[in-house]
């Protein structure tokens, strides 16, 4: 039996996925409403994790810590096995999360009123962020046929010679699980460089790939070097480790790293807490084979919900690249953005995010999560049939 089968009670865990959702949703009781909204799994996380932060409560100081060598000997060696990155040491900076490390990019690399550009439908603080700190926000639509999503490299071209001072890439794309190739990367690369953009690379779900992609780590594309490229990766989409809250900035380039730390000292950011990094280096040393398990039962589970979705009128659902999450396509039913959502709270009891969350370029679809017990995606596809077979 697989360790994935196993249902964990996350209620009164103060789980923002399953004890936030009135306040989320606006409801008053949603103790009957199944989440598959947020972007965290309900799977425990890999022993070896567990026991290196019971290890590390055995002692009882907790004073100020450090990042020791084998925590970044531990990443370096993670990303050359599982996607022949070569990381150098030094080019990793430690972060809090891989949204503070984006604020903290946006901060240290464009003024207020700079335009800071994205491809919607894209992760919802791409947009918060870059408006709360009074950059200009600048979209260029992904291209959607079918529910697959390409880039326009002509449209993005102009937005870039309107004066673009930094771009935010999603690679793996959250929401619509798009992994996308060496070639398209390259052609981002080089348009950042004809246009001196500085490249954001937000590669959080780097290590969910589903069989058959294959994820390219855009520091390692012809012309990366040439380029201002920081990638933000991390354990936390791959391991459950959110509430840990660490991430990595790689920076190859000397002098963006150094613009990073001063940025960071001037905030006066610490490093990770003693928890945050005896995970890390656990994770990256031993979750091989828990990862491993993990993207084939996820294979299985999206298989039956686009068996059992793609059966229903008006409704289309492709496998992702990678990711847990699937982008569900309403459009031919009709039904607009606040039916939808009423239907499935109301009378299928289940939580999705709406599409219009990613931006207008989202509307008519849904994101569902689909890393939970089997026997829990079942009950989720089930509830989503009662809302949607309501007159």
């Amino acid at each position: 039996m697989s360790i994935f089968n196993e249902i964990v009670d996350r209620r009164k865990s103060r789980s923002y996925k399953w004890d936030r959702m009135e306040q989320i949703f606006n409801i008053e009781d949603a103790s009957d409403i199944l989440p598959m909204w947020i972007a965290d799994m309900d799977f425990a996380a890999p022993k070896e994790v567990i026991e290196a932060i019971e290890e590390r409560l055995k002692h009882p100081v907790f004073g100020y810590s450090y990042v020791c060598n084998g925590c970044k000997a531990a990443v370096v060696s993670w990303y050359e096995r599982r996607h022949q990155w070569t990381i150098e040491p030094e080019a990793i900076l430690f972060h809090h999360g891989v949204v503070p490390a984006i604020a903290s990019i946006i901060e240290t690399f464009t003024e207020p009123n700079d335009k800071v550009a994205i491809s919607t439908p894209v992760y919802p603080p791409f947009s918060s962020v870059t408006k709360n700190q009074g950059r200009e926000l600048v979209c260029c639509d992904l291209v959607e046929v079918n529910g697959s999503y390409t880039y326009d490299f002509v449209k993005l071209e102009e937005l870039f010679k309107q004066g673009v001072k930094l771009y935010i890439l999603c690679n793996p794309h959250n929401p619509a699980g798009v992994v996308w190739s060496r070639a398209q990367l390259e052609e981002l690369v080089a348009l950042c460089i004809k246009y001196d953009v500085y490249l954001l690379a937000d590669e959080i779900h780097a290590d969910v790939i589903l069989p058959g992609a294959q994820f390219t780590p855009t520091l390692t594309v012809e012309g990366s070097e040439q380029a201002k490229i920081i990638s933000c990766i991390a354990p936390t989409k791959t391991f459950n480790l959110a509430g840990i809250q660490a991430a990595m900035m790689v920076v190859p380039n000397k002098d963006l790293r150094k613009q990073l730390e001063q940025n960071a000292m001037a905030h006066g950011k610490m490093d990770l807490n003693a928890f945050a990094s005896a995970a890390v280096q656990a994770a990256y040393t031993h979750g091989d084979a828990w990862l491993d398990e993990l993207i084939d039962y996820l294979s299985v589970n999206m298989d039956y919900v686009m068996k059992e979705l793609n059966a229903l009128d008006g409704i289309s659902v492709a496998k992702p690249d990678g990711t847990y999450l699937m982008w569900i396509d309403y459009r031919e039913t009709g039904l607009l953005e606040k039916e939808m959502m009423d239907r499935l709270l109301t009378i299928g009891k289940v939580a999705l995010e709406p599409g219009t969350k990613y931006g207008e370029a989202g509307r008519g679809f849904l994101r569902i999560n689909v890393a939970c017990p089997f026997s829990v995606v079942e009950d989720g596809v089930a509830r989503f049939k009662k809302a949607f077979a309501a007159n």
